[in-house]
């Protein structure tokens, strides 16, 4: 691993104010010395000497004169994008997706919908390694260019720790460490939700809002809480499970081995149950079935816009259900932004308006007026580019 990415265990202001300088090109693209000298707060001097240690070790390049009519023109200085890469893992139901972004947080390389079920063992967990390794040496990036990978699990994940308490946590040992011993790449994990609502904001063209709840409404149902640009953890890593919140007097058990969370209403394996259901009843309906009569999610979503009358009657309810609980988070939160992702905001305004009439409804107009209620734009990619962008986030830890 590089230097560059052995500072964020230094105490030494030098390589600490190295990384603000990376941080500030991430964010804001190529900038001037003396742009970077103000925000990092340090002398003109100072910043043009890192800057042409991180241009020798290259890791910054320079990029031209700044256009201006009068005085000197500054040299304008840039993130190199090829000097580093960040791998990215996302699960789906029995898939995994597979992503490599360079510096500057471009998509340089994708595996999407790889056939995989997880299962909670070491041998499923050395099945996932394999696809990932495979994936590694069929690219052109050399492994030693690759500085972190990070997987997103579904679940309680405490990325500081690199323990998950959902999935692969037979051993006594993180997980994370699991993944470093077998990829042979430093690995963290996170909370898909978290990544997906870190990857929305940080790719796509939120990036001018600073407080966002994303919503991954996929299988199951979790939330991203940005705040001030930055995704909010909680104390252990375990904030945003809204799929398990009590809503509901049923007999339904959630997958948390609970009765009446949302999730059971309102989520993907709720439009799966309720569907069949109402098939069971005698309802009818378009969604394409296999020989035993069963269908997949993806058959849902797809009968969804092809105008399936019972899909959509049952993909605005569990709109209608999702929105009243997304009205309560908007009146705590006060968001610029609210955005529904995960598979089932592939079925687009069916979801979108019934969400938003709910939240009409139900949240304090004086609160509600001032939150943008939108589409993930980055739609099945979200996860995978999610986890890439954390595995730079983390790279760039001081």
């Amino acid at each position: 691993m590089s230097q560059l990415f052995h500072l964020n265990e230094s105490n030494n202001r030098s390589d600490c104010s190295k990384l603000s300088i990376i941080d500030y090109l991430i964010q804001n693209g190529n900038s001037t010395t003396a742009d970077m000298a103000r925000v990092i707060g340090v002398s003109m001097p100072t910043a043009a000497k890192l800057i042409s240690e991180l241009c020798d070790d290259g890791y910054v390049n320079e990029y031209g004169k700044l256009e201006t009519d009068e005085g000197r023109r500054p040299q304008l200085y840039g993130i190199n994008p090829s000097s580093a890469y960040f791998l990215g893992i996302d699960f789906d139901k029995d898939v995994v997706n597979i992503g490599l972004i360079d510096f500057c947080g471009s998509l340089v390389e994708l595996q999407l919908d790889k056939p995989f079920k997880q299962e909670n063992t070491m041998e499923n967990l050395d099945e996932l390694c394999k696809l990932i390794n495979n994936f590694i040496d069929n690219i052109e990036i050399p492994r030693e260019k690759i500085q972190l990978m990070n997987v997103n699990i579904s679940g309680r994940v405490n990325t500081d720790t690199g323990y998950s308490y959902s999935m692969y946590n037979f051993s006594e040992e993180p997980v994370a460490s699991l993944f470093t011993q077998k990829v042979g790449i430093t690995t963290t994990i996170e909370n898909d939700s978290r990544a997906m609502g870190y990857g929305e904001y940080i790719s796509s063209n939120f990036r001018g809002y600073s407080n966002v709840l994303f919503f991954n409404v996929s299988w199951g149902l979790g939330m991203s809480i940005i705040i001030d640009g930055e995704p909010y953890k909680g104390k252990s890593g375990f904030a945003g499970e809204l799929g398990h919140v009590h809503a509901f007097d049923n007999e339904i058990i959630c997958q948390c081995g609970k009765k009446g969370c949302l999730e059971t209403e309102a989520s993907g394996s709720a439009f799966y149950r309720i569907v069949r259901e109402r098939l069971a009843a005698g309802e009818a309906s378009t969604v394409k079935r296999d020989a035993n009569g069963d269908f997949t999610l993806k058959d849902l979503i797809e009968a969804t816009n092809n105008e399936d009358w019972l899909c959509i009657d049952v993909v605005e309810s569990i709109g209608l259900k999702l929105g009243q609980h997304i009205a309560g988070l908007i009146n705590i939160f006060n968001p610029e932004l609210v955005v529904l992702g995960g598979s089932m905001s592939a079925v687009g305004d069916y979801l979108l308006q019934s969400v938003r009439s709910a939240v009409i409804k139900y949240s304090l107009s004086l609160i509600y007026k001032d939150t943008k209620i939108v589409l993930s734009n980055l739609k099945d990619r979200v996860g995978v580019i999610g986890a890439c962008m954390i595995a730079r986030k983390n790279a760039l830890k001081e």
